[in-house]
Parts: C-alpha cells; structure tokens; sequence
C-alpha cells in the first residue's frame, strides 16, 4: 500500500511539473501554431469611442465585406460588453509580405460613398472612434512614441513607447473630415523550436498598425489588386466631404518581424502598465494608512474598553456606576430589533452575496484564470458566481432574519432574491432601451435578456430560498443580554452623532485606502483600457475590508457610548460612507477627465455610476454591519450585567 502511494505521490509531482513548465499560461487557452504561408484569419471586434461610450459593429460603417459575413459565437460577457467578432476581407499569411495590396474587388474601379455614409462616417470621426481588430486573437495596437522629461542629452536618443488600443477611425483638420483608408500592419512572430527535418512553425505574438490617409489620386492600383503607395512627403490625405458622395480606395500592407517574446508573454506589451510605481506607492500608502489606523484604534478602543469594563464589573462600585454614562446603560436595549427588518436581512443579505462574488473573482483573475485574452471571461464568471452566490446570501439573510424576531421566511427570502438583483435589472433594463434606440452593440438583445431572467428565476432565487431556508432553521445568533420590554428614552444627541457627518467621517478612511485604484478601474470602464492588476487589487480589497470593519467598531462604540442603541441601521447606512466618497470621485472623473457632451453618453454614465455606487455601498455596508455585530456581541458579553 505505501509503495501504491508512493508512486502515486510521484505521478502527481510529475504531472504538476509538466503543467507548471509547458502550460503556464492562462487555463483553456491553447496556442496556434503557423506553418510558413498559412492563412491568419483578422477579425474585426468592434468600434468605441470614451466620448460616446456606444460601442457599434464594424459593419455598421461601410468598410469592405468579404463575400460571406460569419459571425463568432460569443459568451454572455462578450455580449455585454457590446463586442460582435466578424470576419474581414484582409488576406494575411505568415510570413508572407505584401507591399500594398487593394481590399474590395474591384481594383480600378474605387468605392463609393454615398451622402448619407459619408455623413456617419464623418459624425463616427467626429466622436473620436477607434476600430478594433484582432489577429489569432490579439488586439491591434497603435505605436505612440515620444520623449519622457528627462535631460536634453537623452532626450535625442532614448523615446518613450506606449501603445493604443484599435486605431483612429480617423482626423479632423479644422473642420475637414480625413478618414484612415491605408492600414499598414506590423505582425511580430516567435520561431518556436522544432527537430531539424521538422518545418518551422511560428506563433503571433504582437500585432501592430500603422493607419494612414491617403487620396485616391495618389494611390496607383493595378488590375491585379496591388497598388503603389505615394512617397511619405508628398501624399494629401484622403478627405470625407460629408455633404456629397466620396470616393476611395480601401487598401492595406503586410509586414512581418522576428521576434524574441514568447508566446506565454505576448500580452505583457497590452497589459505594461507606465503607473506601476504610482500603484506601490498607494498600496504602501494604504497598508501605512490602515496600520496607523489599526494602532491608534487598538490603543483607545482596547484601552477604554478594558476601563470601562472594569468599571462596571467592580461589585462595589455599583451606585457610582450607575450614575455614569456609557454603554452598559443601554444593555437592555442595544439588542431590540429595528425596523423593517425583513429589508435589512435582505440588503445584508446581497451584500454577502457580493462579498463571495467579489472575491472569488479577483482571486481567481489574480492567479491568472480570466486573462484578457479570454475575451468577457471576467464579466460571464461574475454574472454566474452572483447567481450561485445566493445560497450564502440566503443563508446569512434568513439567519439574521431570525435574530431579528422575523416570523415570514418565505417573503424574507423572495425580498432577499429580489430586491437588489430588481434595482439592477430596472436600472439596466432602461439605460438598454436608450442603447437601443442609437443602435449601439452595447444593447443587449431581447434572447440574451430573457436568458439572465431565467438565469435569475431559475438559479439565483431557487439557491437563496435553500439558503434562507437554511439560515432561518438554524439557531439565531446568540445575544449576550436580555432586552427590556420597554424601550429606554433615547438622550438628545450632539451634532456631530448626525447620520450624515457619520458617513462623510466614515467614509474618508476606506476611500483614502483605495482612490488610486479606482482611477485605474475608472479608466478600463470608460476609456478602453485593459485592467489587469488583479494582484494589486487584491490587497487593496484586503485593505478595503479592514478599513471598514475598523471604522465600523469605532462608530458603534462612540454611538453606543453617546447612549444611542439603534445603531442596526446606522450602521449600514454609515459603513457604507466611502461609496458617497466613490460617487462625488466618479462626478470629478466625469468633468475633469472625459469629453463627454451628449445626453445619452452622460445618462449612461451616470446610470452605470448609480449601480456601481450602490453596489459598493452594500459591500462596504455589509463588511461594517458585521464587524460591528460581532464587537457589540463581544462587548456585552463581557461585562457582568444582574
């Protein structure tokens, strides 16, 4: 027996060392190998614009089509981010060069754009779009080069690169439309090691573009489809007159480069971040922050607990004691249920069932497992997490629920299920109609909505009954003390105990701990970048937590000191003071960084701010309330109460 487990002790070794040297990359995603001349297929994702945030379809633009448009299947986060992967008339082989070469069919005879194309294409410059393709499923790229602030000597040798996602559309000179009709592509591949008689095989692991304008007359094309470009100096653009019909030539270049970057690594340039130091310096301002916090905290609050309770446990000191203020004189009072507790739970309990959510999914992309490259990977995961989520939400709601004397499980648990997922749904479903009426990509389908309301209805609700049937069953949390039949007067309070400067105090702790990172998230939603600092974010999720719960405990306690017992709701409503923080940051970001003018791109916006804002104020709010739940319960217990 101990040699059967020795040996499969080494299998498995053996096995985890093979997957650690030849797959680590990301789950699920094989690499393609090219033989020299092979066919690699472009394809087109979509079009977007930071100033519109309306994504559109290649083909909603008149660009050349092939003969047969396919479409890609595509997953529901790939649906939700409004991209449509559809195939392109470009015919790129590896390895193979081509110098210019005319993209629709008819060589001598250029494509004619109507008043009314002429017109979208010139409004789509105007808005600053950019077009997305992809070769063996990596983003195009557009080189920005240019010189950092360092001294003049290095200024004339070194240049600093960044890339862009997509290309420009085009560009506007005054108020003269130019539009991007010559596309020079620059595809990097990595020789992969083969045996001597073997053909080599390549893999792609950059793709680049260079777009250009360039007029009609300057472009000489031949009956066979090829075309010579113009000398760089003396080329006019191709201007788009929106006022009357247009006509040009689509065409493209193919260039191919050797390259030493690995296939594993060939997302590294996509994802180089130039902030990387800004991102130490606010993890390492955060821990600072929170440890600062976590000892002044500890000191005071430890301290004058350990005061206080001493205080009231002294056995001959009870007259004295009892003329003092504090919280033990709210002992028969601090565990009364509140009001509307069914709603509480429920909040409560979809603030769990985000907790999970969140978590499980940056830890999983944190190991690598939603790469970008597994295009909506990271929006399908959460989609479905949420949902099988709610059997803890359930859980935690219906057991909540019965601490708090509830007696209807079965509306708590259809609250629970509904309450949160429906303002979510309302929200989206309306922000979508506008969606629709500028058709957009981004509008979700009416097959694609009818399957996340059976993913709702046939998933989530079902798993947060079980859970809350569960939670409700088990025996309620134990409370420390008995509670009064009668309800204790309630002393005036100062100023300063107001709901509202509670939550601006509050709040400034866990968002100081975390506004770096939010630019950088801000910046993936609306302006196209990649994320995927998940790592980073990991610790600052860490770091959001303990904030919390520490700002939560020290509320309660000046709350319950000031001899304030209804401190359930309040503390929900307080804890989640950082996302008031989040909104008055996402309003900043609005008017300082986006151009954005029109009323649909602002309401979008402002729609998608509303449930991020209210999302985050449940988390922060159910991190809170629970801290501060278990500190009221250890408190209470410690002190000797007749």
């Amino acid at each position: 027996l101990s040699f059967l487990q020795e040996r499969l002790r080494c299998m498995l070794v053996s096995l985890l060392l093979l997957h650690s040297t030849d797959s680590f990359y990301v789950p699920g995603v094989a690499p393609i190998n090219f033989h020299h001349n092979d066919p690699v297929e472009i394809k087109a994702v979509k079009l977007t614009s930071s100033r519109t945030q309306l994504p559109y379809e290649y083909y909603s633009l008149p660009f050349c089509q092939p003969s047969k448009i396919t479409y890609k299947a595509e997953n529901l986060g790939e649906v939700l981010r409004g991209d449509r992967i559809v195939n392109t008339p470009f015919q790129v082989s590896m390895n193979m060069e081509k110098k210019c070469e005319v993209l629709c069919n008819f060589p001598n005879k250029p494509v004619t754009l109507t008043v009314e194309q002429s017109k979208l294409i010139a409004e789509r410059i105007r808005e600053d779009y950019y077009v997305h393709l992809i070769a063996d499923n990596l983003p195009v790229a557009t080189r920005l080069e240019f010189y950092s602030n360092r001294e003049e000597e290095e200024k004339k040798k070194e240049k600093d690169v960044q890339f862009e996602h997509g290309y420009r559309l085009g560009f506007m000179d005054g108020n003269k439309f130019y539009l991007h009709n010559h596309l020079s592509f620059i595809l990097y591949y990595h020789r992969e090691d083969v045996e001597e008689n073997q053909e080599p095989t390549y893999r792609v692991v950059r793709f680049e573009v260079i777009p250009q304008s360039i007029k009609l007359e300057d472009l000489k094309a031949d009956e066979k489809s090829m075309c010579t470009l113009p000398e760089a100096t003396g080329s006019a653009p191709q201007e788009i007159d929106p006022s009357k019909e247009n006509q040009l030539l689509f065409t493209y270049s193919v260039h191919w480069e050797e390259s030493d970057i690995k296939w594993a690594s060939r997302w590294d340039t996509y994802l180089t971040m130039s902030d990387v130091q800004i991102h130490w310096f606010s993890i390492i301002n955060s821990v600072v922050v929170v440890f600062f916090l976590s000892g002044i905290l500890s000191m005071i609050i430890i301290r004058t607990l350990r005061k206080d309770i001493a205080n009231y446990n002294k056995e001959d000191d009870i007259e004295d004691t009892m003329e003092e203020s504090g919280w033990k004189l709210v002992h028969g009072d601090v565990f009364r249920p509140p009001q509307y507790p069914m709603i509480l739970s429920s909040l409560l309990g979809s603030g769990i069932q985000l907790f999970c959510m969140i978590l499980i999914v940056i830890f999983v992309a944190m190991l690598g497992m939603l790469s970008p490259s597994s295009r909506g990977a990271l929006m399908t995961t959460a989609c479905f997490l949420f949902m099988f989520m709610g059997v803890f939400g359930g859980f935690f709601a219906g057991r909540l629920y019965r601490t708090l004397k509830g007696h209807r499980w079965k509306k708590g648990a259809f609250c629970t299920a509904t309450l949160y997922p429906g303002v979510v749904f309302g929200i989206c479903f309306v922000l979508n109609c506008f969606i629709w009426g500028k058709h957009s990509s981004g509008a979700v389908h009416f097959p694609t909505m009818v399957a996340l309301l059976c993913m709702w209805f046939g998933i989530s609700l079902p798993l947060v009954y079980l859970g809350y049937y569960f939670g409700f069953r088990k025996q309620p949390y134990d409370n420390p003390v008995r509670t009064n039949q009668i309800p204790r007067q309630i002393p005036e309070q100062r100023w300063y105990m107001n709901k509202f400067v509670g939550i601006l105090m509050a709040g400034i702790l866990p968002f100081g701990a975390m506004f770096i990172e939010l630019f950088f998230i801000f910046s993936a939603i609306w302006e196209n970048q990649f994320y995927y600092l998940f790592g980073f974010l990991f610790l600052v999720f860490i770091i959001l937590v303990v904030s919390c719960s520490q700002i939560s405990i020290v509320m309660v306690y000046f709350q319950l000191c000031a001899e304030d017992y209804r401190w359930w709701w309040r503390t929900f409503l307080v804890s989640g003071g950082s996302a008031f923080y989040v909104l008055i940051y996402a309003i900043f970001y609005f008017v300082n960084k986006l151009d954005i003018v029109e009323f649909i791109p602002s309401l979008l916006y402002f729609g998608y701010t509303a449930l991020m804002v209210l999302s985050f104020w449940l988390l922060t709010g159910t991190i809170g309330f629970y801290a501060a739940y278990m500190f009221v319960r250890k408190i209470y217990a410690a002190v000797k109460i007749d």
